[in-house]
């Protein structure tokens, strides 16, 4: 009676994935040539970022695999069998089917079985059916096809006793218990690529093929320009294809899977503060994507703990704030606070017929019936003092539908009752007003039948009390002293979370186990349930997959769903191009969290919830979701910005060496120095802004659609950008050659400008709409230093004449300095404020953005 653990993954499969990237293979491609044909010191620096990427990456994976163990603990450690007519107690991972196992309060259900006996048996499956009520059971006969929540003479493995006892046959062990079936139907589904990864991807590919397809353009037409003036010699061939490889290695973008990296480490361990533990890497980024939120109403906005709201006593309505078990709240009547004999006689009441008890072990729990439980807080709410001793008591049946005890208090005895509205009322001969015990009417109870419809309405679980001085055991000649409506009801951060969650374009939708009634009220509370659908299980499970495609993004409750069925809705979602994340704490909601684009556990839940997920919630608060989703925009947006940087500065040179090829002019690079200014640009600059800080308010903007392209709304920069490069270095290095007549100065005055303007231009790269002049900068000191570094390298290489001549260059006069560094500063001229969410000409538009077409660069 065990479930299959899931295989640990293997260390070096692990190392083996982070090199099973195109980016990375294309790097390890640019490092081979180098370290063969051109520069040895960048071959090694390329290396380095290879095997840093790499090792963070690795070590990221291999905590996430160790974090979490799954499918441990939902089968008990022990079970009491009946074997040969003899009660034994054993492990259950020994049970087979046809045991006979005895159950009583507070055990843990070992596996799956038939009732043969159900004494006043109340359990708790909320781990399956994510209702937090506990569950009738009784040994009736139900036909055979019917759903978990209504197989009421079953138990099940993981749930456990909230009250009575009982004794079943083992019918289901293992893996093919209800818990069992749906770890199975976890572990079968493959994991869904992220959003950064698969644009990532497309945008290495398509990357490579244009680097492949430009450098080899550019070494023949040279080879054919040197055949044709009779010129071809060995050294010139080995020349022009050390520029090519220079141009190749220098249109790579080396630095940015590093920045990737950086971004997506520094991003999680950031949200380890804010109390969200990332398992995956990837998650971080997808977070920020994520654009409707598969909520669980249970212990997700809701604490999972029975709390009673409303009281109604002495024809007075009165609320009771505070959630949980925690005994604290205030009572109001007419929105002031109130306090009143009616409503501790009724407190009383309720406690002393009672067989819940509050302890505080760390946190507040109840032993016992939560329904139970929610009167004593609410009593130790009140202040009332319950301790009183017990004579006798009439324990609930759902026959009788009410319980009753008899208790000492202060010298005289009573008999205090609660139940079902109908029962108590039908039973009672007085009601309690105004402290005075009078008979009670036809008008009386039908005012109280109304009050109790009313309370139901607001799916309210709802309790009649009462009690009678001890003149006989009967349960019978009751005064009643008014109801209490109680609810699981939403955490008190949820509301302010929903909102931040609604300004930030995420749709929130509800899935649960509870009941429609109750579902929709929590969901009303919040603000999730406007004027949308309401979708059942039995109702999705009538419905096919293409016609719930046509309804799904109406829908905003989802009720008493199955685990497959959360599975069902989270794929229909993701076929309408959504990027779904789910949050879910029980069995039942594996699946759907494996499946879902994001999965998140909350730290309380199971295991194997855990084991499915991207992400657990250490504080089990749902604001913190909204807190890591915040992060994750700031993750995404530093990715946007070295993408965006290094997409304005990689390709200019090999556009100016294709121009002064094919035009038949000498080229105004080396390849040392083509090779220098990919590394000043490539590196400390470009993976800084993978630190920079949040310089727009990311959360008043809707979420990315999973279509849209890494650099949407940059490439009106990216070209006027491209364009501004391209001509300043080309009219430059012309200006140099007529001034000085000199190609190794004209030369070294393009090298200077180029690299100058790069570290100019990266200032205009932190923002989507503001500019160098509007940002601090010192708000990134990495920035700040590695642009400094990199200025003053570049300065030591052209200033001293060795290294300079070394690069092909000559050493520059102050007034060639001036005019070098003049022309870098055209770079500021590419303001965000200016460019960003223009609209390209048609026939660019056509060329860059493929608007049908699937998401990438």
């Amino acid at each position: 009676n065990e479930l299959v653990k899931k295989k640990k993954i293997n260390l070096l499969k692990i190392i083996y994935r982070q090199f099973a990237d195109v980016f990375v293979l294309l790097l390890i491609f640019a490092m081979v040539i180098s370290a063969i044909f051109a520069d040895v010191d960048d071959a090694i620096l390329i290396g380095i970022i290879v095997i840093l990427n790499s090792v963070v990456g690795t070590v990221q994976d291999y905590k996430a695999e160790k974090a979490v163990e799954a499918l441990k603990s939902y089968l008990s450690p022990k079970a009491k069998v009946i074997r040969n007519g003899k009660l034994k107690t054993i492990d259950a991972k020994f049970l087979v089917p046809g045991d006979i196992v005895v159950i009583d309060e507070g055990d843990r259900i070992p596996a799956d079985g038939r009732l043969l006996k159900a004494i006043e048996l109340k359990v708790n499956e909320a781990l399956l059916t994510g209702e937090s009520t506990p569950v009738s059971k009784s040994i009736a006969k139900l036909p055979f096809k019917i759903s978990v929540p209504e197989m009421k003479n079953m138990v099940f493995a993981g749930t456990y006793i909230t009250r009575g006892r009982g004794l079943f046959v083992v019918a289901y062990t293992g893996s093919k218990t209800q818990i069992g079936k749906i770890a199975k139907m976890t572990a079968e589904i493959k994991e869904v690529k992220s959003p950064l990864k698969k644009r990532l991807g497309r945008f290495a590919k398509k990357l490579a093929l244009a680097i492949i397809v430009i450098t080899l353009a550019i070494f023949f037409v040279e080879v054919l320009r040197a055949l044709w003036a009779g010129d071809l010699t060995l050294f010139n061939v080995v020349s022009f294809f050390m520029i090519a490889i220079a141009l190749a290695v220098s249109a790579v973008p080396e630095g940015l899977p590093a920045a990737v990296t950086i971004a997506l480490s520094l991003g999680a361990k950031d949200m380890v503060k804010r109390k969200a533990l990332i398992r995956k890497l990837s998650s971080v980024e997808t977070l920020g994507s994520v654009d409707i939120l598969c909520v669980d109403k249970t212990g997700t906005l809701t604490k999972g703990e029975m709390t009673i709201t409303r009281i109604w006593t002495n024809n007075k309505e009165i609320k009771i704030t505070g959630t949980g078990y925690e005994p604290k709240g205030e009572f109001f009547y007419k929105n002031k606070r109130y306090k009143g004999k009616d409503i501790e006689l009724l407190l009383l009441a309720g406690s002393l017929a009672n067989d819940s008890q509050l302890e505080y072990e760390g946190k507040w729990r109840i032993i016992g019936d939560p329904t139970e439980g929610s009167i004593i807080v609410a009593a130790k709410k009140y202040g009332i003092d319950y301790n009183y001793k017990r004579i006798k008591e009439f324990p609930f049946s759902s026959e009788r539908r009410m319980m009753s005890s008899v208790n000492v208090v202060k010298g005289k005895k009573y008999m205090f009752t609660k139940g079902a509205v109908e029962v108590i009322l039908k039973k009672s001969k007085k009601i309690l007003k105004d402290g005075r015990e009078v008979k009670i009417t036809k008008k009386d109870k039908e005012k109280i039948l109304k009050i109790n419809d009313k309370f139901a309405n607001d799916a309210l679980r709802v309790l009649a009390i009462g009690y009678k001085k001890l003149d006989n055991y009967r349960e019978e000649g009751f005064t009643f002293l008014g109801l209490v409506g109680m609810i699981d009801p939403p955490r008190e951060e949820t509301y302010s979370a929903y909102k931040k969650c609604t300004k930030a374009g995420i749709k929130t939708v509800m899935i649960t186990g509870d009941h429609r009634l109750t579902a929709v009220a929590i969901a009303k509370q919040i603000g999730i349930y406007k004027s949308g659908k309401v979708l059942t299980g039995d109702e999705l499970a009538t419905i096919k997959n293409g016609e719930l495609d046509k309804i799904i993004e109406d829908v905003e409750v989802f009720a008493r769903v199955l685990p497959e069925q959360k599975l069902k809705i989270v794929k229909s979602l993701q076929r309408k191009n959504h990027i779904v994340g789910m949050t879910g704490d029980g069995v039942n909601d594996a699946p759907a969290l494996k499946q879902a684009d994001i999965g998140i556990a909350v730290n309380s839940g199971t295991d194997v919830a855990k084991e499915a997920s991207d992400m657990i919630l250490l504080d089990d608060n749902y604001a913190t979701i909204v807190a890591a989703v915040e992060k994750g925009r700031e993750v995404y947006a530093n990715i946007r910005k070295f993408s965006f940087f290094l997409m304005r500065c990689n390709f200019d040179e090999v556009a100016i060496v294709a121009t002064f090829s094919i035009v038949g002019v000498p080229i105004p690079f080396t390849a040392p120095m083509i090779l220098w200014e990919n590394l000043v640009t490539d590196g400390g600059p470009a993976i800084s802004l993978a630190v920079d800080p949040m310089n727009d308010n990311l959360m008043n903007k809707p979420p990315r659609k999973l279509n849209e392209s890494l650099l949407k709304g940059y490439w009106p920069m990216v070209i006027v950008s491209f364009i501004s490069q391209y001509f300043s270095s080309f009219i430059l290095f012309l200006l140099a050659l007529w001034m000085t007549g000199n190609l190794a100065v004209s030369r070294t005055m393009v090298f200077t400008e180029a690299t100058i303007r790069e570290l100019v231009v990266v200032w205009n790269s932190r923002s989507e709409t503001k500019g160098i002049f509007r940002l601090n900068p010192l708000s990134n000191k990495w920035l700040f230093l590695s642009v400094i570094t990199s200025a003053l390298g570049t300065v030591f290489v052209v200033a001293v004449p060795s290294i300079i001549t070394a690069f092909g260059g000559a050493p520059l006069t102050l007034s060639q300095w001036l005019i070098s560094i003049g022309f870098s500063s055209i770079g500021v001229i590419v303001m965000p404020e200016l460019f960003y969410g223009k609209k390209l000409p048609k026939f660019l538009d056509k060329i860059f953005i493929r608007k049908k077409a699937p998401s990438g660069i």
